[in-house]
């Protein structure tokens, strides 16, 4: 604090944790060109690896865009950048290019940063490395406190990043988001280190950065929660043509979908089928702030799905296998081989202390079991996982156990069943 007892600006320094939380404190934002063509030179003077982490508005917000980047580099300090107002990224990431980025569950922030220019080409994740590494609990808090003994308050994860001016809470809480990611990243490489896993932690962390996030899917609209309840096509051309408008509305105003009209009112309406725009009104599931200042784009929607002469199927087409829970019933031997290959799968993770859905995610699990190859061997197991996109070390330690369950499971449905005396 200064002599006049106002509070101290401190955009661009190094603060440990313990000082940004003090009271008195003011953390700036960066947004201008000016301010942040200064930060990267500042950056660029620091040393050793890059923290980093994005604030997005999910929940409040259509698009996924970064509303806040904060860096911590040690030498140079802690930074937070208002991305609308700066645009382009680019110097900064010529500057950090060849250096190690750490983030925390990576996946979630890498096309947010890169929409603004920000594309790494090594990382460190340390959530999946606390996966990897056996941590029971894997959330930033809760992980830095394991490993640091520090506690990090979580309280404004879920607000609205788009808000300005930002309150100096959550600005100080996004300061810290970052600047105990080096000292975790350190504590997190001994821990792997020391368990032999630092080779396949650098292969899931390659995984991840070459790895397609963006999901097309062919009808998103059959996401809407409560779907299951229409049974019938007409129905289902409603429920769509609602979901299209909902959609194209919440891109136009940058506004998420569900604080528009939530899915239960879409859901409601389709099936319900209303006969006039104030049938519609009155249907009691029907809310949301746009249910009724928008209720002509909605009985739109209705009309044209009513009228449409191209009925939906009522199961969503596509090569993808049915839910295990029918497989007993449509493919007994495929039942067979995935409930034992997922038991000889758990066995291997818990011998690594790797939980089972990184060993192997249990979509590539029921794929190989469903259309398994012929002979099941550990090569030809092999030959599958590395078509479906498993990794290298994956590959290792679980082909030739599943290949085993899978040839001990055809031996069990092979094997008559005991006459009853």
């Amino acid at each position: 604090m200064s002599e006049a007892g106002e509070p101290q600006s401190v955009p661009v320094v190094d603060v440990p944790a313990t000082v940004v939380q003090a009271e008195h404190v003011v953390v700036d934002v960066i947004d201008s060109r000016e301010g942040y063509l200064a930060a990267v030179d500042a950056i660029a003077s620091g040393n050793g690896p890059i923290a980093i982490d994005a604030e997005r508005a999910s929940g409040f917000r259509y698009s996924q865009r970064a509303y806040l980047i904060q860096i911590f580099r040690r030498g140079a300090g802690t930074f937070l950048f208002d991305p609308p107002a700066i645009g382009s990224f680019a110097e900064l990431n010529e500057v950090l290019a060849d250096d190690e980025w750490i983030l925390h569950a990576a996946s979630q922030d890498l096309l947010c940063l890169r929409e603004v220019g920000l594309d790494p080409r090594r990382i460190f994740d340390t959530e999946l490395g606390a996966r990897l590494a056996g941590l029971p609990r894997v959330g930033l808090g809760t992980v830095v406190e394991e490993l640091l003994g520090v506690h990090l308050a979580k309280e404004h994860s879920a607000a609205d990043w788009s808000t300005r001016p930002l309150p100096q809470s959550w600005l100080v809480y996004a300061a810290l988001d970052v600047e105990l990611l080096v000292d975790l990243r350190d504590a997190m490489g001994r821990l792997l280190d020391d368990a032999g896993k630092s080779a396949i932690a650098a292969e899931e962390f390659d995984a991840v950065l070459h790895r397609d996030l963006v999901i097309v899917r062919q009808e998103p609209w059959r996401r809407l929660s409560g779907l299951h309840s229409i049974r019938s096509a007409r129905n289902l051309a409603v429920a769509r043509e609602l979901w299209h408008a909902r959609d194209d509305y919440a891109r136009e105003i940058d506004t998420a979908p569900g604080r528009l009209v939530p899915d239960t009112a879409l859901v409601a309406a389709a099936r319900t089928l209303p006969a006039t725009k104030r049938a519609l009104a009155a249907i009691k599931e029907f809310t949301g702030r746009a249910s009724r200042s928008q209720i002509d784009r909605w009985w739109s929607a209705i009309e044209v799905g009513v009228a449409s002469t191209e009925m939906p199927q009522l199961r969503a087409p596509g090569e993808s296998i049915p839910p295990p829970r029918v497989w007993a019933d449509k493919n007994p031997q495929a039942d067979k081989r995935l409930k034992a290959a997922r038991a000889a799968v758990a066995v291997v993770g818990d011998a690594l202390a790797i939980p089972i859905e990184n060993l192997l995610t249990p979509e590539l699990l029921r794929r190989v079991a469903w259309t398994p190859p012929e002979p099941a061997t550990a090569a030809s197991v092999a030959a599958v996982l590395e078509s479906l996109g498993a990794r290298h070390w994956q590959i290792d330690a679980i082909a030739q156990v599943i290949a085993q369950a899978f040839v001990d499971a055809s031996q069990v449905a092979a094997t008559p069943s005991d006459e009853p005396s």
